[in-house]
């Protein structure tokens, strides 16, 4: 029984710091680094050399994979103490996983380089590759650098395929899913402050939750995930049938309304310059706030454009 017990505890994996870097694929600069933050527990000391095993491996596993989520490196150490002293691990990691997880059923595929440009009108171009990877649209793979590209979301790619066809040309595209994704991007952002003020602050009082706490918020996510893109569908089902009607409308008026110079046009904000004032005034002020700066931005313009004329008149003399 002896025997057996120590050639078990012999058979446990022993690390040098290098060896565990590269088991990791951390740096051994970075596991020091952790080491002196308190993210992961101090080696073992065999003579002159220090000793790593498994539990540290598998600390450094769970540190890039919290990084890859987006947490930094004090949540990252709220999260291990929590851990290391008794708290439970298992259920916030549950419900990062659960965030993490896919908030769509579409599948990434991928697609050749000549394929691509069949489907763009046949000739390369270098900058819609560019833009398109920069948008995310398209992924490059290293191992298949130029020749095929990754398409995290295949639905995207037909869609912009189907606008070149019609007559829109890939500039166009690309500057309307720009425009796009800021909007989508901020009524994203409402939808979490709202569902967290009101179903999630109630299991995150602690920090970090419970084991308990955070399998509930798990939960909560599966169930609620799919609210927002159907949300979304029905008010964009609503809005189009609304608003197609009167653009059809407008253009098959045999005289259709034409804006006088004389009166005041509607002019579109963009969404991210909504989001700003409203930070600095709260939603209620954005209006008062943009009147109250347009305003001072066309006296500024006035009183610039009398002190010119001034200056002129008086070069003049």
């Amino acid at each position: 029984m002896v025997g057996a017990g120590l050639a078990e505890q012999s058979a446990q994996p022993e690390y040098r710091i290098e060896d565990l870097a590269h088991h990791s694929g951390a740096t051994v600069r970075t596991i020091r680094a952790y080491q002196d933050r308190g993210l992961l527990p101090r080696p073992e000391r065999r003579g002159r050399s220090n000793v790593y095993g498994d539990a540290h491996l598998a600390r450094l596993r769970q540190i890039a994979d919290l990084l890859d989520r987006g947490y930094t490196l004090a949540s990252i150490k709220e999260l291990l103490e929590a851990w290391d002293t008794g708290r439970g691990l298992g259920g916030v990691l549950g419900l990062v996983a659960e965030v993490h997880g896919p908030w769509t059923d579409e599948e990434a595929d991928r697609i050749s380089r000549a394929e691509l440009d069949a489907r763009f009108g046949g000739t390369p171009d270098e900058e819609a590759i560019r833009e398109a990877v920069e948008l995310g649209v398209l992924e490059r793979l290293p191992e298949r650098e130029g020749e095929e590209y990754l398409v995290p979301s295949p639905q995207e790619l037909a869609v912009a395929a189907e606008l070149y066809a019609a007559g829109v040309p890939l500039a166009a595209i690309t500057g309307h899913l720009r425009e796009l994704r800021d909007q989508v991007e901020h009524i994203a952002s409402r939808f979490l402050e709202f569902t967290t003020e009101h179903v999630f602050a109630r299991y995150l009082e602690h920090r970090p939750p419970t084991d308990a706490d955070a399998a509930e918020a798990a939960t909560m996510v599966r169930r609620l995930r799919p609210l927002a893109q159907q949300t979304v569908d029905a008010e964009l089902a609503r809005a189009m049938r609304l608003l197609a009607t009167r653009h059809l409308q407008i253009h098959l008026s045999p005289d259709p309304p034409r804006a006088r110079d004389d009166q005041p046009r509607a002019v579109s904000l963009p969404a991210g310059t909504i989001r700003a004032v409203q930070g600095l005034v709260g939603a209620e002020g954005v209006e008062a706030f943009i009147a109250a700066a347009t305003e001072r931005e066309v006296h500024k313009r006035t009183l610039d454009a009398l002190a010119a004329s001034r200056h002129k008149q008086e070069g003049i003399g």
